[in-house]
């Protein structure tokens, strides 16, 4: 898919190309925060095709003269809109609805793995910065918070902001997830401007609201 879009966007005399791609293809990295310089090892399929489309992105703007792609890899994205239904749910959404209604909420492993929980105001920013940044084309930046909360302090905040007491129910740990991700977003600074301006509990009022739980 992401191929057909560069070829298209090369033959129609597309300027640039802003490509999502995924934390996940840093795989699970103990040097952290993660910055663009470490060399990418995803687990999970997802992340394997990810990786492969960064690599596609990156070999079209030093291959085609005119034209530019730049490669943003996203950190755990949430905010209005995120289904809590969808097979394909994430945690936020699905804690919200599950607490705000006095249900429990699974917790995979101890709760303790980390994250760096991204409003998508803050991506959406980042993104149109990417789209005319100068000097930034055939480059790859993480949009991030650039810092991590755990799945315990997330829970624990959104049942503060709801009112609402937290029964976690804990599970055996997932294969392939990835103890702690989080972010060195210094490039993205340098490069876009790019300041994330909403933080976690202010994104998390957000959500909340949008809900309307």
């Amino acid at each position: 898919g992401t191929l057909n879009v560069l070829l298209a966007a090369r033959d129609e005399g597309v300027r640039r190309v802003v490509f999502a791609s995924s934390s996940s293809v840093y795989g699970a990295k103990t040097e952290l925060p993660v910055d663009e310089s470490l060399a990418a090892d995803p687990i999970s399929p997802y992340g394997v095709a990810k990786l492969a489309a960064e690599r596609y992105c990156v070999s079209f703007s030093r291959v085609y003269e005119s034209f530019e792609s730049v490669v943003l890899r996203y950190f755990n994205v949430f905010g209005p809109r995120q289904s809590p239904f969808s097979q394909y749910a994430a945690m936020v959404p699905l804690f919200i609805t599950a607490i705000a209604a006095g249900d429990p909420v699974t917790i995979f492993g101890d709760g303790e793995q980390s994250r760096d929980f991204t409003y998508v105001a803050n991506v959406v920013d980042a993104t149109v910065r990417a789209a005319h940044a100068g000097g930034a084309s055939g480059r790859i930046f993480n949009i991030a918070a650039g810092s991590p909360a755990s799945v315990n302090d997330v829970a624990g905040a959104i049942g503060e902001i709801v009112g609402k007491p937290v029964e976690r129910r804990f599970a055996p740990e997932r294969p392939g997830d990835i103890r702690n991700s989080w972010a060195d977003i210094a490039a993205a600074k340098d490069a876009l401007g790019y300041t994330p301006s909403v933080d976690l509990e202010q994104g998390l009022r957000l959500t909340i609201e949008h809900l309307g739980v």
